[in-house]
């Protein structure tokens, strides 16, 4: 968040959440409230060449002629506006059909509506639009997502984890950025924020090029609406104006987000009962929808030369049969040089063990990209992670400076040994532990770790991350059998 003002900012709307918790309305359904109004308000106030954005607008569905009802008519006049606003055959405005897709609100009492409503007009517009809308509106989002626990395998990647990220891979103005799992955003937000700040907010480049970065620059994908609603929101509010698609990167919609130079994602962890169906796909063709077909459109999606950076679930690393294949595959046409081993805790979740995957598409004729994998462990004797203890920039700092200043991961390292964090693995090493990257070396003590969670939710999410990884190890060996068979037949 940027100053004081922008935090007061955010206090004040989430505090008018609490007066609809009475009524059954959830946080991330009072964010996504507060999208809609927001939007509504915000075309209401700014202008483009000189007009206000709402003038797009029939009359009937602008701020004004929302504040102008009462009471029960206002509730129901809302509800109607919402399904407008949706429709393209009535509502020219492609920003506002994206937001407005499927809109209804979880709104049952007028009170409620006018609380919000009140809310709203209370802010301050000009001084929110210098600290930062988009600032304001992730304010608001990331309380949100410190409020309400995963829901199938979607876990939102903390913050700081994702400046960590940008720092390494360094976007550049250019560049085609994409993330097909983009949840709420926060990757392409992260690069467009460091794409701002080498060119004085756009304003080092050409009208060209400005251009290009803020209606095609960035591409993606998200597969619920509702979060896509939230990420069509986020993007325009830090002035990306060309939203993402509501799509599906494991269909041959992910193939029409054509390749990329950069991709940064933290696709879903679990497995879903739906196949994928990919034309273009050969190792996951037909599998179960989950992170490994998620890696294998990665690899497809990057240009010779592209990177990428990619959060990973701990099978990914160490899965058989499909999971080897898909490993040894992407150890052939790209350089994976780095593996960034995560904290439990960091997803809401202690049971949840994750990983950053940082490679570079080198071609898809390349025999032998790998020649070595480093692997970073800030897992092990690390923190108890949590509500109380979160994860900060501090916790990356010396990893960072192992990594290096070249994004390609060919700075100069140093193996800090069997006491240390960051070693060196060759291809050959690799090789014989079948392809299997989750390497560890410093004892866990894990069981120490889970023994100083004092938080109920914390000691809840450290059983429900149990409970999940067994019910995994289950399902692979499930698939192994599977597989097995289907090569007998």
């Amino acid at each position: 968040m940027n100053g004081p003002r922008a935090r007061e900012t955010v206090q004040k709307l989430w505090n008018a959440s609490k007066s609809l918790q009475g009524g059954g309305v959830s946080y991330y359904e009072y964010v996504t409230e507060l999208t809609y109004l927001l939007l509504l308000k915000m075309l209401a106030e700014v202008k483009r060449d000189g007009k206000l954005l709402e003038e797009r607008l029939p009359a009937n569905c602008r701020w004004a002629a929302l504040k102008k009802k009462e009471g029960e008519e206002r509730l129901i006049f809302y509800r109607n506006l919402l399904v407008t606003l949706g429709n393209r055959a009535k509502v020219k405005f492609e920003l506002v059909n994206q937001v407005f897709t499927d809109a209804k609100t979880s709104l049952t009492k007028a009170a409620a509506l006018t609380s919000l409503i009140t809310a709203i007009d209370g802010v301050d517009w000009y001084a929110a639009e210098e600290d930062g809308l988009g600032d304001l509106y992730e304010g608001l989002l990331e309380r949100t997502t410190s409020e309400r626990k995963s829901k199938a395998g979607q876990y939102f990647t903390p913050r700081p984890l994702i400046e960590a990220i940008i720092g390494l891979v360094k976007p550049v103005a250019g560049e085609t950025i994409q993330d097909p799992a983009a949840g709420t955003g926060g990757f392409l937000i992260a690069a467009h924020r460091e794409i701002c700040r080498q060119t004085d907010s756009l304003i080092d480049l050409s009208s060209e090029a400005a251009f290009f970065q803020r209606n095609s620059a960035y591409k993606g994908a998200e597969l619920i609406t509702g979060t896509h609603r939230l990420n069509t929101m986020n993007l325009l509010l830090h002035g990306i104006d060309q939203p993402i698609e509501l799509a599906d990167a494991l269909t041959s919609e992910g193939q029409a987000l054509g390749e990329a130079k950069l991709i940064l994602t933290n696709p879903p962890f679990n497995k879903f009962p739906e196949r994928v169906t990919r034309t273009d796909f050969s190792i996951t063709a037909s599998a179960a929808k989950g992170p490994l077909p998620f890696m294998e459109h990665i690899v497809r999606a990057l240009e010779d030369g592209g990177r990428a950076a990619v959060v990973v679930p701990d099978n990914v690393l160490f899965e058989d049969n499909m999971g080897r294949e898909l490993r040894t595959w992407l150890m052939r046409q790209c350089d994976l040089h780095t593996i960034l081993r995560l904290p439990t805790g960091i997803f809401y979740a202690q049971g949840v063990k994750t990983n950053v995957m940082f490679f570079t598409k080198i071609s898809e004729t390349a025999e032998n990209a790998t020649k070595a994998v480093w692997i970073y462990d800030l897992r092990s004797q690390m923190p108890n992670f949590g509500k109380t203890r979160t994860l900060t920039a501090d916790d990356f700092a010396e990893f960072i400076e192992a990594f290096g200043n070249d994004p390609l991961g060919g700075a100069k390292r140093q193996d800090q040994g069997e006491t240390g964090r960051f070693r060196k693995f060759t291809r050959e090493e690799i090789a014989k532990r079948s392809d299997n990257l989750d390497i560890s070396w410093l004892r866990e003590d894990e069981e120490e770790v889970e023994e100083g969670l004092t938080e109920p939710d914390d000691i809840a999410a450290a059983i429900l991350g149990h409970l999940r990884a067994a019910l995994e190890e289950i399902e692979a060996v499930a698939d192994e059998l599977a597989e097995t068979e289907e090569l007998e037949a």
